[in-house]
């Protein structure tokens, strides 16, 4: 039980199960959080930081406390104090009392606790109270009152991912959409296709960039389908899937209230020492992630390949102009924002890495590295949204094609030797192609020779009396 003990102008006292600490006076958290701040120094990267998941955590104390003084649990002033408090948080205020890093030991424990804290003291301050006058409003007591790490934690984790979700597919709409415009813009401007890096049929640039939309839209909907999966969860199943710790009443109540509360359809899971410690849902998500991080970057390497040159390349299209590309080269433009695409693909299939690595190193009927998973997870998303929305904005908003160099290919090229087959045959077909790369003729050249080279043939056959 953590108890007010006496301050100073600079820090209070409290008292945790591990002794007293000293925590700043002007601080919402308390003893818990400050052990955690002095503990995990590592990644500088802070819970605060998390927004959705801060939201989340708030939105099931509050959900709790409503549910907690329903059943007679807790007082309804105390109850109506840590609502407020609730209510603040998910509203945007305090997330500076949310320090702790991203990466910490305990499961969430440090987490969880941190938000205790800092809703029973502004709870406090809400009755007229200083923090830390614990008798009033306790953050184990009355906060997490018939609530574990293990199933408070881990339901906030899981809403944060849904709401995440959600701002990753409106990106990906919105650029798919992008893609769409230009598609559009393009169509009819006949170009070459390629295969392997080399020339294959023909194709409309409208087409090539149809493609990159469509790529796009099918991942919306694989989103919304895998996303679905976060809203089963174990809140009320408390540290392992018994309940143990928590009343009936609340248990029977509680997943309408947060329901209530979230505005989101969920779920109680229907083996909760399962759900205890499967992050198997996570793992399925970031494969997504990871999907859709692939297709990106191959479409960025596409959009770099058709405009590369300007002069030595393909030169098909034409990227906006962001900024000077050499500090030697005059004129030289780089394709800096495909490029960095590219990176933030390669950062998510890093993260995918460790959040496959964290889901199979839990243990019996807990994994203690879902602060890892949830870190991972808001990284990628938060890296793609806003790569996506770099990309359509400051690239594929100002695509230009180069519809005479499309033509140009096209009439230089050999793609067109594949209508021949159904004309001459296979064989005959590589032929002329053969001689139109050795003589570097047009394949409109290359086929009048070889038919004249064949003519000639049947007449020398003929006048020796050679049947073919």
């Amino acid at each position: 039980m953590t108890d007010f003990t006496s301050s100073t102008a600079l820090a209070r006292i409290e008292r945790d199960p591990l002794g007293t600490v000293e925590v700043p006076a002007d601080r919402l958290y308390g003893a818990q959080t400050q052990r955690a701040i002095e503990n995990f120094p590592i990644s500088g990267r802070p819970v605060g930081a998390l927004d959705p998941l801060v939201v989340a955590l708030a939105e099931v104390k509050k959900a709790c406390a409503i549910t907690n003084v329903n059943a007679g649990e807790i007082a309804p002033s105390t109850g109506q104090a840590i609502v407020k408090a609730c209510d603040e948080i998910i509203g945007g205020r305090w997330r500076s009392e949310f320090p702790i890093d991203v990466l910490q030991g305990g499961a969430g424990t440090s987490t969880n606790m941190n938000m205790n804290e800092v809703v029973a003291n502004r709870a406090l301050q809400i009755l007229g109270m200083a923090p830390g006058c614990y008798g009033s409003v306790h953050p184990n007591d009355h906060v997490n009152r018939n609530q574990s790490t293990n199933d408070a934690y881990a339901s906030a984790v899981r809403i944060s991912c849904i709401r995440l979700n959600q701002s990753l597919l409106n990106e990906v709409a919105e650029l798919a959409s992008a893609f769409s415009e230009k598609a559009e813009s393009f169509a009819g401007i006949p170009k070459l296709g390629r295969t392997q890096l080399q020339d294959a049929v023909t194709i409309e640039l409208g087409d090539e960039f149809r493609a990159f939309a469509d790529t796009l839209t099918e991942d919306v909907d694989r989103g919304r389908e895998i996303a679905s999966l976060f809203l089963e969860i174990n809140l009320g199943g408390t540290a392992i899937g018994s309940g143990l710790g928590s009343t009936p009443a609340y248990r029977d109540a509680i997943i309408a209230e947060l329901c209530a509360v979230t505005g989101l359809r969920l779920v109680r899971a229907r083996n909760l020492y399962e759900a205890s410690w499967d992050m198997g849902t996570f793992v399925l998500y970031s494969g997504f992630l990871k999907r859709l991080a692939a297709k990106l970057s191959k479409i960025c390497n596409d959009l770099r390949l058709l405009a590369s040159g300007p002069r030595g390349g393909m030169g098909e299209i034409r990227l906006p102009g962001r900024q000077a590309g050499s500090s030697l080269m005059p004129g030289k433009v780089n394709p800096v924002i495909p490029e960095a695409v590219n990176q933030v693909a390669y950062r998510v299939f890093g993260l995918d890495t460790a959040i496959t690595f964290a889901a199979e190193a839990g243990q019996l009927q807990l994994n203690a590295f879902e602060p890892l998973i949830v870190a991972s997870l808001h990284e990628a998303v938060t890296l793609l949204v806003s790569a996506m929305r770099v990309l359509r904005e400051n690239c594929v908003a100002g695509i230009e094609a180069d519809s005479i160099r499309c033509q140009a290919t096209v009439s230089n090229s050999l793609a067109q030797a594949t209508e021949l087959v159904q004309q001459l045959g296979y064989q005959v077909a590589s032929e002329i192609v053969k001689l139109a790369h050795r003589d570097g003729l047009t394949l409109q050249q290359a086929r009048r020779m070889w038919a004249e080279a064949s003519h000639a043939e049947l007449d020398i056959a003929s006048e020796h009396g050679i049947r073919r």
